[in-house]
């Protein structure tokens, strides 16, 4: 897998202040399959995310992003590769202000040269994507949860990412909404190829949608597909998989 790998973590180690994230941190995600990463509460899923977003950068270690090694790089060059990036926040992260419209036409005044023209067809295709039609008038507070989270997602597609990110896109959806979330990302990485990396705490749709699976664990990081961290030998990791409680110890997925 290390040979494919369209995002790789070696060796990383990250602190806030006195508390460890990750100690040793080695892990792949390959170029056009869909990773979930999984763990306990405060075991490190979004800040991997920024880590990798260099939002973030770590005590030690590095971190490749489409082939370019990004915890030295200035600012300026980490903002050309954040461009290969989209990135889906966990509540939508929305601008109030804004209709549907300028939300996902914000990115390309901001970093593409376009006419009106150009940045309105490209929204309206970027809505077809998503599944929604005669939105894009709509503020923010006018949405469900579910049409949120689908333009969040139409809004990180839109500067053509080669890599998603996604934090808790199931987080406060109803299980049709989540469903329907689920198919949608599918779909998206299906029909773009697109890299995707998201975190998550919900077991049933990783072992539905992913490829892949990282699974941090107090101690280590796990990788594998659902099957195999299903069937682990680990009785770590297995607990995890099914939500059980091993030796007194809960592993519930949270996030």
């Amino acid at each position: 897998m290390d040979d494919e790998a369209h995002v790789r973590l070696r060796h990383v180690r990250m602190a806030y202040g006195g508390r460890r994230v990750f100690d040793d941190l080695s892990s792949a995600f390959v170029r056009g399959r869909v990773s979930v990463v999984l763990g306990g509460s405060g075991s490190g899923k979004s800040t991997m995310l920024r880590l990798i977003g260099g939002l973030v950068r770590p005590g030690a270690g590095e971190i490749l992003v489409d082939g370019e090694e990004v915890t030295h790089m200035s600012e300026r060059a980490l903002g050309r590769v954040r461009r290969k990036l989209g990135m889906m926040f966990q509540a939508g992260a929305l601008l109030d202000s804004l209709t549907v419209f300028d939300n996902l036409a914000f990115p390309l005044r901001e970093h593409r040269a376009l006419d009106e023209t150009a940045i309105a067809e490209a929204v309206q295709r970027r809505l077809q994507d998503v599944g929604l039609e005669r939105v894009e008038d709509l503020l923010p507070r006018q949405l469900s949860g579910g049409m949120t989270k689908r333009v969040a997602l139409a809004r990180a597609l839109m500067m053509d990412p080669v890599v998603l990110l996604c934090d808790e896109p199931f987080s406060g959806l109803d299980p049709i909404s989540q469903r329907r979330v689920e198919d949608l990302l599918l779909r998206v990485n299906r029909a773009q190829q697109i890299t995707m990396i998201i975190v998550s705490h919900h077991i049933p749709s990783t072992v539905r949608m992913a490829d892949h699976v990282v699974l941090l664990l107090p101690d280590r990081a796990v990788e594998g597909a659902p099957a195999e961290l299903l069937e682990s030998s680990d009785a770590l990791v297995r607990a995890f998989m099914r939500e059980e409680d091993v030796g007194g110890v809960a592993f519930e997925g949270t996030a």
